[in-house]
C-alpha cells in the first residue's frame, strides 16, 4: 500500500482529491491538510510515502512546507517522503522553486481525474513526475536556472549534502543496488535521491548529472 497525504486549502479540492485517491485500491489516503504547516506536522507523525501538495496555501506555502519535508529526514535518509506538487501551471510560476525545494514532480490539476494515481506511483516508487503538456518548458528553465560560478562553471550549491554525496559516487557509474550499500540506504530512496537530483539541475538522465559531477569540480578526472 502507498500511504498517501493530501494538502490543499480548498475543501471541495482537498476532498476531491482524496476521493480520488480511495477509490485506488494499492493506495491508503492517511491524512488531509489544510496548509502547509499541517502537511509537514504530517509528514514528521505518520511518515507518508507521498504528499500530494498545493502551492499556494495560507501560512507555510506549499514551497516551504515541500523543502521543509524534503530535509526533515537527513539523518534518517530511508524515510523518505516523496512530494508531488498539484497545481495551475499557468497561474503559479513558484512550482519551480517547488521542484527546487526538494519535490518529485508536479501535474496539472485538470489533469488529476485520469493522472493522479499514476503520477503518485511513479514518485513513490523513487521516480519523477512531470506534466508531458509542460515537460520541455520546465526542463529548459530549470537547465538556464543552474548556478554558475565566476569562471562559468555549474555549482551545485541548491543540492543538500546527501544529494551531493550520491551525486559524488554516481560518477563510478555503479548502479542503484551499489549505491544503497554504499550508502546504508534502500533501492528506493536511491531513486528518490536521483529524481530530485535531475529536478534540480535540470538533467535529462544519469549520464547528465555525471559529466554535472566532473563539470562542477566534484569529481576529478
Amino acid at each position: 500500500m502507498i500511504r498517501v497525504v493530501v494538502a490543499d486549502d480548498q475543501q471541495e479540492v482537498r476532498d476531491g482529491l482524496a476521493m480520488m485517491l480511495s477509490a485506488e485500491a494499492d493506495i491508503d489516503l492517511v491524512g488531509l491538510a489544510a496548509d502547509g504547516t499541517e502537511a509537514v506536522d504530517l509528514a514528521r507523525a505518520d511518515r507518508p510515502d507521498v504528499i500530494v501538495m498545493d502551492i499556494r496555501m495560507p501560512g507555510i506555502d506549499g514551497i516551504e512546507a515541500t523543502r521543509r519535508i524534503t530535509e526533515e529526514h537527513h539523518d534518517d535518509p530511508d524515510a523518505v517522503t516523496a512530494v508531488l506538487v498539484i497545481t495551475t501551471f499557468d497561474a503559479d510560476e513558484n512550482l519551480y522553486g517547488a521542484l527546487q525545494a526538494g519535490a518529485s514532480g508536479f501535474m496539472l490539476k485538470q489533469a488529476a481525474p485520469a493522472g493522479l494515481a499514476e503520477a503518485v506511483r511513479a514518485v513513490a516508487d523513487g521516480g519523477a513526475w512531470i506534466d508531458p503538456t509542460v515537460t520541455p518548458k520546465v526542463i529548459d528553465r530549470l537547465r538556464d536556472s543552474t548556478p554558475v560560478d565566476a569562471a562559468g562553471r555549474p555549482t551545485l550549491e541548491n543540492l543538500s549534502k546527501r544529494e551531493i554525496e550520491v551525486l559524488r559516487l554516481m560518477a563510478d557509474a555503479p548502479t542503484n543496488t551499489d549505491l544503497a550499500s554504499m550508502l546504508y540506504v534502500s533501492e528506493s530512496t536511491i531513486k528518490t535521491h536521483i529524481s530530485r537530483l535531475l529536478m534540480k539541475t535540470g538533467s535529462h538522465d544519469r549520464a547528465q548529472l555525471v559529466a554535472l559531477a566532473y563539470r562542477s569540480g566534484l569529481v576529478r578526472p
